[in-house]
């Protein structure tokens, strides 16, 4: 059994994995940027070292800075967490030559699937519906435009490794392609160090859902339901829920299916996601999330299962804790984003309680808000019967949440919650346009 962790990352998602570390007897080393000396992951792991300045590329991109910690720390393992390095086929093979485990699938999993492109055609291969787009990389304006012809305006420019939204951007018109090629593509090389992009036909206001997946990485495979994240802000998401209010039993059921058949055939290890576009009755694979996602808490709550726990213990070679096939659905759960408009210093926390209440954060009263990382300080997460009062329960406990001393978007995520589009639960990816625009 691992005996020390090293965690690749920061914020919300470390202190997560400290918590099911020290549940399981696993001591941890925490990582920062000299940013991020007072983030409470720092403050919570077994031991803490400064890798580098506050860029990303100074510090949480640097995987050489990552393993010499490891090593010099006595760590067994590495978990990426999310972003980042989490879905780098290269960091992953990294870590396993020095003699480390890597707390995620094999790197060939994830160069395979972590390759938009490549996942395309593995999904397709195993019989998963796809959008419309190019069949794989798209270098030069001549051959966009001929795609983009192919599949009807509008299009979806995408970055091959990307994901949260960067490097994508979405054309109507062909006069506007080329300028919009290149600014993708900049915007991936700059974010994934991959400048590499590829063009889908774009759905308008489509549904996005995703099933959350777990591997034994012998071809076992247990899906914990489905969660719906089509309240986005520019592709970045706000709110998610499971289930998903959209889904059909059938739909589901073909879902479940599709992903079961793909996950077992390439004996997948650990926590990972697959991510469709749904639209009417029909429904297209999007992309593998090679990694835990950061809206799993939902999946947790509905299934009573522990996510970060159980990738831990089957990447050290430990039997599965959830069982194979569709796990039930207990109840409903959703989850609020809490975002940071601008940095700043907290002066006030207020944390809600109370029964189905669950708040993962990593800052605290007098901790400073940085500006260098995500706008992400914190998920609100409820859990209860149904919908209707699973969304009462969310309104309670975001009225009873203050944060003073930075701009948050608590008032906005009311609003989206009170809105009748969003009770009717008949809505897709354009809601927040049409409410706040």
């Amino acid at each position: 059994m691992i005996k020390r962790l090293l965690i690749a990352n920061r914020g919300e998602i470390a202190v997560r994995i400290i918590r099911a570390c020290r549940e399981l007897g696993i001591e941890t080393v925490a990582v920062y940027s000299s940013a991020d000396k007072e983030n409470l992951h720092v403050k919570l792991a077994d031991r803490a070292v400064c890798i580098g300045a506050p860029p990303s590329a100074k510090s949480y991109l640097n995987a050489d800075a990552y393993i010499t910690t490891a090593l010099a720390t006595g760590c067994d393992a590495v978990h990426p967490g999310v972003g980042f390095l989490s879905e780098n086929a290269v960091f992953a093979a990294k870590v396993k030559k020095a003699g480390l485990i890597w707390i995620g699938p094999e790197a060939e999993t994830i160069e395979l699937l972590g390759d938009k492109v490549q996942a395309r055609a593995t999904a397709s291969s195993h019989g998963l519906p796809v959008t419309p787009g190019s069949d794989g990389a798209v270098s030069s304006e001549k051959e966009a435009v001929k795609i983009a012809e192919r599949c009807g305006f509008p299009v979806i420019i995408k970055a091959a490794s990307g994901g949260g939204g960067k490097g994508m951007r979405i054309v109507y018109e062909a006069k506007d392609l080329a300028e919009n090629l290149k600014i993708a593509s900049s915007e991936a090389q700059a974010n994934f160090a991959d400048g590499t992009v590829y063009i889908e036909k774009y759905l308008v206001n489509p549904r996005h859902v995703e099933l959350q997946v777990l591997g034994d990485g012998k071809g076992g495979v247990a899906v914990l339901g489905e969660r719906d994240c089509s309240m986005q802000k520019n592709h970045q998401k706000l709110i998610e829920e499971s289930p998903s209010p959209g889904v059909s039993p059938e739909m589901r059921k073909k879902m479940c299916s599709g992903a079961i058949s793909l996950f077992s055939a390439l004996k997948y290890r650990g926590a990972g996601t697959i991510e469709f576009l749904a639209a009417g009755n029909e429904f297209f694979f999007m992309e593998v999330n090679a990694r835990v996602q950061v809206e799993h808490p939902v999946s947790e709550l509905v299934t009573n299962s522990d996510i970060i726990r159980d990738q831990i213990g089957v990447c050290a070679g430990l039997p599965m804790e959830a069982a194979e096939g569709v796990n039930e659905i207990n109840g409903w759960a959703i989850e609020a984003r809490i975002n940071a408009r601008s940095p700043g210093k907290i002066k006030k926390l207020n944390i809600p309680g109370g029964p189905g209440v669950r708040f993962d954060t990593f800052v605290y009263a007098g901790y400073s808000v940085v500006p260098f990382y995500d706008s992400m300080i914190a998920k609100l997460i409820v859990h209860d019967s149904t919908r209707d009062r699973a969304i009462k329960r969310l309104l309670r406990a975001l009225n009873e949440l203050e944060i003073e001393g930075v701009p948050t978007n608590i008032e906005e995520q009311k609003k989206i919650l009170t809105s009748p589009q969003f009770l009717s639960g008949n809505f897709g990816t354009g809601l927040y346009a049409e409410l706040f625009q």
